[in-house]
């Protein structure tokens, strides 16, 4: 695997379905990128979109793909396929890279055994919801405070961000492109293992770093938990426990459905019993891993002085647990539909 003494040239994927509303900020920031212009290309592989995202992607310097078949593995790939690159970087139609993200990318790459790089996904707007998903005990997006060199995936956010990951365009030649049939999320984690199974490291850079549209609404925020558990529980079913994300996912499961066993159960014996101990029993399943999560949140507002989230963000904290965990359990139980042959 080369290494990099000069500039390599860099190819920008950008997957993007109706994006009129965001990817224009996108577009002005890949223009203000410190790096040589004549080494980056930017491709932008447009999902068949129904609004005027194609308008305004023609009025930059860009190359515009149509990709008429859905899902974001799907256009990742078409982009890998039409791109010139030594190095491919992804981000979102919904971020906003800062002029030195490319150069903080290639960096990485001269260690000739690094082959992928990951880097932060910070909100890019202050309100409360973006303000949560960036503070809570464990962020939406992976938010690294050290920068780290592993050779595996390892849980709790420690793998790229799809809107913030680049590798070498060898990479994707020897263990294969992005898996066009896992959906909801989790899809650049099952890609980053591959990689790191080949034998090749990966690197986690706080420096290398995109602001974020987070869900504006806790509606919207919840939904997208949902489908992170659904994505969860696709690979789940597809990996069995074969790497470190499936063997958390079965582990998160396990423990899921054992709490609502063990507090349905409670309660049952609560309202048909008179015995004290169930009522105590019950409040400690459910009220004690609040009251920990508050005390954390607490002790961070001693610093930060937002006492509000003490006592905000570990309701959300829940809700969104059990988001996430019943899109898990949906995806884990669906029925598989067989595809008939003619």
């Amino acid at each position: 695997m080369e290494s990099y003494k000069s500039q390599p040239s860099v190819t920008v994927i950008v997957p993007v379905r109706n994006g009129e509303p965001t990817i224009e900020p996108l577009l002005e920031s890949l223009q203000r990128l410190d790096y040589d212009g004549k080494k980056v290309e930017v491709i932008v592989v447009d999902g068949n979109s129904t609004d005027k995202t194609r308008d305004i992607v023609k009025k930059y310097p860009v190359k515009l793909v149509v990709e008429r078949k859905k899902g974001l593995n799907v256009a990742r790939n078409t982009g890998i396929k039409n791109s010139n690159g030594k190095i491919i970087a992804f981000t979102d139609c919904d971020c906003v890279v800062p002029s030195n993200w490319i150069t903080k990318i290639v960096e990485n790459f001269k260690d000739p055994q690094v082959s992928c790089v990951g880097g932060s996904a910070r909100g890019l707007n202050g309100d409360f919801v973006s303000q949560y998903a960036d503070n809570s005990v464990v962020p939406l997006m992976p938010l690294f405070k050290k920068r780290e060199e592993l050779n595996m995936v390892k849980p709790f956010l420690r793998h790229p961000a799809g809107c913030n990951m680049a590798f070498r365009r060898k990479v994707a030649e020897e263990v294969g492109c992005f898996d066009e049939s896992i959906q909801y999320g989790f899809d650049e984690v099952e890609f980053t293992e591959r990689v790191c199974r080949a034998g090749y490291k990966m690197v986690l850079d706080p420096n290398v770093f995109v602001w974020h549209k987070h869900r504006s609404t806790l509606k919207e925020f919840l939904k997208q938990n949902f489908r992170y558990g659904r994505g969860s529980g696709v690979l789940l079913k597809r990996k069995r426990m074969k790497d470190a994300v499936s063997t958390w996912s079965f582990l998160s499961l396990t423990g899921f459905i054992t709490w609502l066993l063990i507090v349905g159960s409670l309660t049952f014996l609560t309202f048909t019993t008179s015995w004290s101990i169930f009522p105590l029993l019950l409040f400690g399943f459910t009220i004690i891993p609040l009251l920990i999560t508050m005390t954390v949140y607490a002790y961070r507002a001693l610093e930060n002085k937002r006492y509000a989230r003490a006592i905000i963000y570990p309701l959300i904290d829940f809700f969104r647990v059990l988001s996430f965990c019943f899109g898990e359990v949906y995806q884990v139980f669906k029925k598989t539909r067989k595809q008939t042959t003619k």
